[in-house]
């Protein structure tokens, strides 16, 4: 944030007017002819700019600030209040005009809105350069979901671009469809030091959610035998997930959304106001349009969730989600059984391909954990697989003796075992460096290492 004007007066109020306000990191500058030459060397994300100054006037550095730097909001101030100097600079493209003496809840108001602007225009800008370049900055963030579907790909890259941003974020889709996977990337992604607390919202009445999330205060009520912090509390640094918002009661709806605006809060029984810098992350498997048409969710609440969208897809809008996630799951269950992991046949892989799965990943999850369960050895059949129809499927080339794979297997190997096997002999030829494998194989040491527990 930058504040331009020549009376270091005004320069001094208005700066503690913004630090009051929770508005930080304000540069000063009461020379005007320093200040294109610092927004070209310097990252800023709005301007105060007075508009009479000696030297370069208002109108000089708005005119340059504008074709040099359109995506920086700029708030004029002056004691000139007449209508054409005010339309004057709109048409120059000032973001607000505000006449001295500036009232400062409206000075405050502006400059809120023009930070938040510029921080979205900011996460427009990475999120148009990740998509074009289809590259993740994180990849082990991701390294819990299982996916090889575009649709979630394209997900990863969103949230790679709002990552720094400490705006709200709203997940929306079908229940089991990985909502609270893709929160914990959400929060994994941002590097924030504090941690993820999750709230599941769902049958909380108002006295529970206010409880719940904020605390109360010694004595509060019957049974208040000794404070409680709250989740919000518990999350101050980091993210707070609230799971099921669309079953948030209206009373609840209007305490949240003050903690949005103002990201300040009370406890139950207290008068002391506490702040709150946790990043907000909520999910839902409901439509907030019909919601909010029916009145049952308000509006101003859900425009200040929405900040930073997304939807997760069903299961059925990524079938070639389905192969890798059955390998995944027999893998794991096996393992965690003690038993060698089954054979899934490929006209097993393609029933469950037409199945609709109303209850996505985590239906194919249990589909899975009790085909395994109830396996003995060998392979799996459409059998363990209840309600699920099986369908006739072409049979697959004889494999040729001289390929490699099947020469290095005796049979074409799974994912994994392809994964275990490029992973041991990167390991053989490093002499067991695993910073060296790591870079052979393409991977981070982190998630080298994982690999290697696994």
């Amino acid at each position: 944030m930058l504040l331009v004007d020549d009376e270091p007066g005004i320069l001094t109020e208005v700066s503690l007017l913004l630090a009051s306000s929770d508005i930080k990191h304000v540069a000063t500058i009461s020379d005007s002819r320093k200040v294109v030459q610092y927004v070209r060397e310097n990252r800023v994300s709005a301007v105060i700019l007075d508009w009479v100054m000696p030297n370069v006037t208002g109108g000089e550095i708005l005119q340059c600030l504008s074709t040099e730097h359109p995506q920086i909001p700029v708030i004029v101030m002056t004691a000139m209040g007449d209508v054409e100097t005010a339309v004057g600079c709109m048409r120059q493209g000032a973001f607000d005009f505000l006449t001295k003496p500036v009232d400062p809840n409206r000075l405050v108001a502006s400059v809120k809105k023009a930070l938040q602007v510029s921080e979205l225009g900011q996460q427009n800008r990475i999120l148009k350069d990740y998509l074009l370049a289809d590259l993740l900055g994180n990849p082990d963030a991701f390294a819990g979901i299982v996916t090889t579907s575009k649709k979630m790909r394209g997900i990863f890259q969103y949230i790679e671009a709002i990552a720094t941003s400490r705006l709200p974020v709203l997940i929306t889709g079908e229940t089991g469809a990985g909502k609270e996977l893709l929160a914990r990337a959400v929060h994994d992604v941002s590097g924030v030091c504090g941690p993820f607390i999750s709230l599941n919202a769902a049958g909380l009445d108002d006295f529970m959610f206010s409880d719940t999330l904020f605390g109360h205060k010694k004595g509060a009520f019957t049974g208040a035998d000794s404070k409680r912090e709250g989740l919000i509390a518990a999350a101050a640094g980091g993210t707070l997930f609230l799971d099921e918002i669309g079953d948030l009661n209206l009373a609840s709806q209007i305490k949240l959304l003050r903690l949005l605006q103002e990201r300040e809060y009370y406890r139950i029984g207290s008068d002391l106001l506490l702040k709150s810098d946790a990043r907000i992350v909520a999910a839902s498997n409901m439509d907030f349009a019909a919601l909010r048409n029916s009145g049952s969710f308000r509006n101003d609440l859900y425009f200040r969730l929405c900040a930073h969208e997304f939807r997760v897809p069903p299961l059925r809008e990524r079938l070639e989600d389905v192969a890798p996630l059955v390998d995944y799951f027999v893998q794991a269950f096996a393992a965690e059984q003690g038993k060698p992991a089954p054979f899934v046949p490929a006209g097993v892989i393609a029933a469950l391909e037409q199945y609709r799965f109303p209850g996505n990943v985590r239906e194919l999850y249990n589909m899975v954990h009790h085909a395994v369960t109830c396996n003995d050895g060998g392979a799996v059949t459409i059998a363990d697989f209840p309600g699920v129809s099986a369908v006739s499927v072409r049979p697959p080339q004889p494999i040729d003796p001289s390929n490699p794979l099947f020469a290095m297997f005796g049979r074409f190997p799974t994912i994994v075992q392809v994964e275990e096997y490029l992973i041991a002999e990167a390991m053989k030829v490093t002499g067991g460096n695993q910073t060296a494998a790591a870079e052979l194989l393409g991977l981070t040491r982190p998630t080298l290492c994982k690999r290697l527990k696994h």
